[in-house]
C-alpha cells in the first residue's frame, strides 16, 4: 500500500527529509514548494533531479537525482496535493523580527491550507522550530478551526525537530538521535514509526511540548557555551593573552570544553531560538521570567561583528588609512564554512557596521551566488575582489581561505592589512609579507 506524503517548504530541512523518504519502499512523496521571485526555481530544478544547494552537501545530489528517476519524488506548487496526502510535514520558516518576536505568517498559511484540505486520518508533522506551546495552540488550532476535524481523534499530530546543518543535511538526518512528540500517544507512536525507516539513531518518543521546548534549549545552549568563549576572547583581548593558547589549557581538564570564539553567530536557528523559547514562556508559562542569561548570550553574540569593525578600524589605523578612506573585503557571506547558507550571517552586520563608518566594502564568496539582502555584489574572483583593498577580513572559514597566497595578494592590494575572524592565520605567517594582522582573542602574532 502505497502512503503518500507532502513536505511543504523546499529548503535545507524539507528537501533532504523529502528525499530520504521518498527513498522508502512505498513512500510517495511530493514537495510542496511556494512559487515566489526569490525560490520558485527550485520547482523545476528539483523536478530535474537537481539539488538547489552550492555547497558541498556529500550524497544530497545523488538521492535527488535517484528518487527523481525513480518518479517517487516530485515538487509541485499547488497545495491541492494536501487532499489525497497521508502525512504532511511542515517545513517552512519561522523567523523573529527586529523585537525577537516570531512571525508564524507562513506557519498559519499553511496551516489554514491543511484544514482545509486534511482528510481523515492524516497525520500532520510540524519540523519547523517553533516557540514552546505553538503547535497545539496555533497550528492544531488552525487546522481544527478550518477542516471541522478534532485533533488526536480525526487526524494525528506531531512536533519532530531537525538537528540539519549544512555540509551535513543527510548525514544529521539519518544518524543523530531524533525526538518525536505527539499530542497524544498514537500520534507520536505513529511519527516514530515513520521517522525509524530513515534514522539509524535512536528516535525518542515524548509528548509535544517537551518536544518543543528541548529544540529551544538545545540551541540556546549552544549559543550561551558561543557566548563564553566570545566574552572570553575580549577578555583575552584586553589582558594581552592569546585565548587559543587558553582554550587548550583549559580543555585539558576532562570535564571542561570551552568552545572558540569567532567572528559571529548566525543561520537559521541560533539567533532566534533563544527568542522563541522565551516567547513561549512568556507566552504559555505559568509565571513571566526575563530570561536573563539566555538574552545576554545573544547580546555577546550580536557584539562580535561589531568588535570586527573596531579590529579593522585599529589595523588600518597602523598603516595610516582612515576607515572613511578604507576598502575593505569580507572574505566570506555565507554563515558557516563550505556552505552558501546566508541566513542571519554575521556578515550583514559587520557590512553595515563598516559602511555606517564610512568605508567602501567588497563582497567575495566562492559559494554563494547571489544575495537578496544586500545591493553589493558577490565577486567571484578572489583577485578582482581584492585589487586596491585595504583590507582583507576572513569571516567565514571556507576551505578556499586556508591556503591563501599573501605575497601575490598583497601585490594587488593598496594596503596590505589582514582581520581574522577564524583564527586561520598566525600573525608571522603574514609579516613575512608585510602585513599587519589583527585577530578575535589575540595579542602579537602567534
Amino acid at each position: 500500500m502505497v502512503t503518500r506524503i507532502t513536505v511543504i517548504g523546499m529548503g535545507y530541512v524539507g528537501i533532504p527529509c523529502a528525499a530520504l523518504l521518498a527513498d522508502v519502499p512505498d513512500f510517495m512523496v511530493t514537495g510542496l514548494q511556494r512559487r515566489s521571485k526569490r525560490s520558485g526555481w527550485k520547482i523545476e530544478h528539483l523536478n530535474a533531479g537537481k539539488s538547489p544547494f552550492e555547497g558541498d552537501e556529500p550524497g544530497l545530489d545523488e538521492l535527488i537525482a535517484k528518487v527523481v528517476a525513480k518518479g517517487t519524488f516530485k515538487v509541485t506548487d499547488d497545495v491541492e496535493v494536501l487532499k489525497e496526502s497521508d502525512i504532511i510535514l511542515i517545513d517552512v520558516q519561522t523567523p523573529t523580527d527586529e523585537k525577537h518576536v516570531p512571525q508564524y505568517d507562513s506557519l498559519k498559511e499553511v496551516s489554514r491550507q491543511i484544514g482545509e484540505r486534511i482528510k481523515k486520518g492524516t497525520m500532520v508533522v510540524v519540523e519547523s522550530t517553533v516557540a514552546p506551546g505553538t503547535t497545539q495552540n496555533i497550528v492544531q488550532k488552525i487546522i481544527e478551526e478550518h477542516s471541522g476535524m478534532k485533533g488526536g481523534e480525526d487526524f494525528d499530530l506531531a512536533f519532530a525537530y531537525e538537528r540539519v546543518m549544512p555540509g551535513k543535511l543527510i548525514h544529521n538526518i539519518v544518524n543523530l538521535p531524533r525526538i518525536v512528540g505527539g499530542i497524544n500517544s498514537k500520534s507520536a507512536k505513529r511519527a516514530v514509526a515513520m521517522y525509524s525507516k530513515i534514522v539509524k539513531a535512536a528516535v525518542h518518543e515524548t509528548d509535544i511540548l517537551t518536544a518543543e521546548v528541548s529544540k529551544t534549549i538545545e540551541n540556546a545552549y549552544r549559543d550561551v557555551n558561543i557566548a563564553f568563549a566570545n566574552e572570553m576572547a575580549l577578555v583575552c583581548e584586553s589582558l594581552g593573552v592569546n585565548i587559543y593558547e587558553i582554550i587548550t589549557l583549559v580543555n585539558e581538564l576532562p570535564s571542561r570544553m570551552m568552545l572558540i570564539p569567532g567572528s559571529g553567530v548566525g543561520g537559521h536557528c541560533l539567533p532566534k531560538d533563544t527568542w522563541l523559547l522565551r516567547h513561549g514562556l512568556n507566552e504559555y508559562g505559568s509565571q513571566k521570567m526575563e530570561a536573563r542569561f539566555i538574552s545576554l548570550a545573544r547580546e555577546i553574540n550580536n557584539h562580535m561583528p561589531v568588535h570586527m569593525a573596531s579590529l579593522i578600524e585599529d589595523v588600518l589605523e597602523k598603516k595610516g588609512v582612515k576607515i572613511q578612506d578604507a576598502t575593505v573585503v569580507i572574505l566570506g557571506v555565507a554563515y558557516l564554512e563550505n556552505s552558501d547558507d546566508t541566513r542571519n550571517t554575521p556578515a550583514l552586520t559587520l557590512i553595515n557596521t563598516l559602511e555606517e563608518m564610512g568605508a567602501k566594502v567588497v563582497l567575495h564568496d566562492p559559494y554563494v551566488q547571489t544575495w537578496d539582502l544586500t545591493t553589493h555584489e558577490i565577486v567571484r574572483d578572489l583577485y578582482a575582489a581584492v585589487k586596491e583593498a585595504d583590507c582583507l577580513v576572513l569571516v567565514t572559514r571556507h576551505k578556499d581561505y586556508n591556503n591563501l597566497d599573501f605575497a601575490k595578494l598583497g601585490e594587488t592590494m593598496r594596503t596590505r592589512t589582514f582581520v581574522d575572524g577564524r583564527n586561520v592565520y598566525k600573525g608571522e605567517q603574514l609579516v613575512q609579507y608585510d602585513f599587519e594582522y589583527r585577530a578575535i582573542g589575540k595579542v602579537g602574532l602567534k
